[in-house]
């Protein structure tokens, strides 16, 4: 195997946009949107549209800086580069750890799925031959991946439009419902649009910002587009607008059809709209879907956590091995490392009482939100670093500069209060803090091996 440390550059603009638009929508808004509306009532649209632009501020405070310098190719580079040393090792490791998490969760998931068509199949049988399908994927070559992930995230993509226009069908025309229309009037009738009050809009919110979790990826695409600097701009800019159609569109449709306090109480939304359009297959259709939403959440997982440590290993924070590149531009060590991962850890899934599990899953919200804090950060360090007459030269420039990242970072200060205000996400916050708390005591060790 013919090696050298560079990644092949093989990513065009359809294959970003897609991985972005794929990474945001996913068990979030198929499952987890029912929790956001018991606490917020309607209101929990507008939630998602604050959310969604707090995103937007992440992606292009990102995008700002892989424009700048895409041969980075991660946003743990750019922590170092800008924020110091420590800063980088943190934020990269932590991402690392989240995706691992994430990827656990999306693989039991894709075994749970797979029972619904075959009752009679061990779970296990499905999780080992996804790992090794998307394992296989990945060690091709980046442009099979991105062809991949495309699909993947088209299906899910497609399904939502459809019900969204069979939605509106429903709403102004009666299709579905006998020729009667729904109107919208469910959005203010069941204790009006701010049910719960401003306060359980507020609430919403720390549910509302992981559903967009993921978005983060397009930072580590840089290294691998073909031409960053077209690229990487028109994925970032089509996609906020994109997830908000997705997003707030299908809630909009669910909540006029659907009274907001019926949601999520007799199986996914998903499933009941179309069923109401009598389409018999709802729930296969659907399983289908959200099957092909956790095959696009794995592969992006993989190829994450890949690349990431793979410009750890360049910069001295992780193992020298992750640096191997296949002669097909591919840090095949990593994808091994992560398949085995997910292999010991799909193992410990079934061994694990569900308890514990749930205090290590609830540490991908707080990686998640500390992930973004620590990109605002490092862009408001570089456009210190390059000084206001560089900044203004800059090809794609956040609106705002700094302040608006200082904008960003408040707000996720108060969705960390928040994961903090609730009991039950609160255990996050303390596994969280031991979590930077290990990688602070191993920081001399890796300083000394570095040295």
């Amino acid at each position: 195997m013919q090696e050298t440390n560079k990644l092949k550059r093989g990513l065009s603009t359809r294959h970003i946009r897609f991985m972005a638009l794929g990474s945001a929508i996913g068990t979030g808004l198929f499952y987890g949107s029912a929790d956001a509306i018991k606490m917020a009532g309607p209101s929990v649209l507008l939630a998602y549209i604050i959310g969604g632009a707090v995103a937007y501020i992440i992606m292009r405070a990102l995008g700002e800086m892989s424009v700048n310098n895409p041969q980075a190719s991660s946003f743990s580079r750019y922590a170092q580069d800008y924020l110091g040393p420590l800063a980088g090792y943190i934020t990269g490791w932590t991402y690392c750890f989240e995706i691992l998490i994430v990827a656990i969760a999306d693989v039991t998931a894709f075994g749970i799925y797979m029972g619904v068509w075959f009752p009679d199949v061990p779970h296990w049988i499905w999780v080992l031959s996804v790992v090794l399908i998307i394992g296989a994927i990945n060690l091709m070559s980046v442009k099979v991946f991105g062809e991949v992930e495309f699909w993947f995230s088209f299906f899910k993509v497609a399904t939502i439009i459809i019900m969204i226009l069979a939605g509106f069908g429903m709403i102004f025309w009666g299709i579905g419902n006998g020729g009667q229309p729904t109107g919208i009037h469910n959005l203010w009738t069941n204790g009006g649009f701010f049910a719960h009050g401003i306060v359980g809009m507020l609430l919403s919110l720390q549910m509302v910002m992981f559903a967009y979790g993921g978005i983060e990826i397009i930072g580590i695409t840089a290294g691998e587009a073909e031409d960053p600097k077209t690229s990487i701009p028109r994925a970032i800019n089509s996609v906020p607008m994109r997830i908000l159609v997705f997003y707030v569109g299908t809630l909009f449709v669910i909540m006029s059809i659907y009274p907001w306090n019926q949601v999520g109480t007799s199986g996914s939304p998903f499933v009941l709209t179309f069923q109401h359009l009598g389409i018999a297959a709802a729930a296969s259709i659907l399983n289908f879907v959200v099957l092909t939403a956790s095959l696009s959440a794995i592969n992006s997982d993989v190829f994450g956590v890949g690349r990431m440590l793979h410009g750890m290993a360049q910069q001295g924070h992780a193992p020298k091995v992750f640096q191997k590149v296949s002669n097909r531009g591919i840090p095949w060590v990593t994808v091994l490392v992560m398949m085995l991962a997910m292999l010991i850890a799909v193992y410990l899934n079934y061994l694990m009482p569900e308890k514990v599990f749930l205090v290590i899953a609830s540490l991908a919200t707080f990686a998640t939100v500390w992930v973004w804090i620590m990109i605002l950060l490092s862009q408001i360090a570089f456009r210190r670093k390059i000084g206001k007459e560089q900044a203004g030269k800059l090809d794609f420039a956040m609106p705002g500069g700094s302040a608006t990242a200082w904008f960003g970072v408040l707000f996720l200060a108060f969705i960390i209060g928040l994961i903090g205000y609730f009991p039950d996400t609160r255990v996050s916050l303390y596994v969280g803090f031991a979590w930077i708390a290990l990688l602070l005591l191993a920081w001399p060790l890796v300083k000394k091996r570095k040295s």
